[in-house]
């Protein structure tokens, strides 16, 4: 008795690796980033980089369904997931610098206007 139950710890206690091993926080987290990249108009902003992390999250999902691959799932969502982060911060970069040049364009203008005295 008291060896079947150091036979059932012991397999326990190994067999939580393995189901880690998965990658199912990895997979969860990259889904979340290609979202959030989605969200911040990746497709129109970084469309190579958001292709790239949708790709990589479904090799990541399909290795994660595969007993032989299942180890490389975690590290091919963890690049799908860097992927989408590159691409919502390359997205969000190209938003703030278009948002500049439209308030540079504004100050330009009220610039002008002072100088020509118009509205007055």
């Amino acid at each position: 008795m008291r060896q079947s139950l150091y036979v059932m710890a012991f397999a326990v206690a190994f067999s939580s690796p393995v189901l880690a091993q998965d990658g199912a926080q990895e997979l969860a987290q990259a889904r979340q980033a290609v979202d959030k990249a989605t969200q911040a108009d990746a497709d129109q902003y970084a469309p190579d980089l958001i292709d790239m992390a949708r790709q990589g999250l479904e090799q990541a999902q399909r290795a994660a369904q595969d007993r032989r691959e299942r180890k490389n799932a975690p590290a091919l969502a963890l690049r799908a997931a860097a992927d989408a982060d590159l691409a919502r911060a390359r997205s969000e970069e190209s938003t703030a610098a278009a948002q500049l040049q439209l308030h540079r364009n504004e100050v330009q203008q009220l610039q002008r206007q002072l100088q020509t005295g118009e509205d007055r």
